[in-house]
């Protein structure tokens, strides 16, 4: 199958742009688990990373194609429990 060159270029940017999304999702997922980790007790920056994670998952799961959840503050029942396990195994 052929492309025109502007079908290619507009492929292209879709790729980056969920690319930049996922990054973007990563970053806020791995700073929620580290505060949880180190910080556990820091309700403020876990709420706020939190929403701003929800808010890049909303984001990537529309550039995909997935219909959003609905918008919610409390991180998503998985990642408390990640965070919990990721603590505990560093206890040991």
């Amino acid at each position: 199958m052929r492309y025109s060159r502007s079908e290619y270029a507009k492929m292209v940017a879709a790729q980056q742009e969920v690319a930049r999304a996922e990054a973007d999702y990563q970053r806020f997922r791995a700073a929620y688990l580290e505060i949880a980790k180190n910080e556990p007790g820091h309700e403020v920056a876990l709420a706020m990373i939190g929403a701003d994670m929800d808010r890049a998952h909303a984001h990537l799961q529309s550039l995909i194609g997935l219909p959003k959840l609905p918008f919610t503050h409390e991180p998503s029942t998985v990642m408390r429990r990640e965070a919990q396990r990721i603590s505990e195994d560093e206890k040991l």
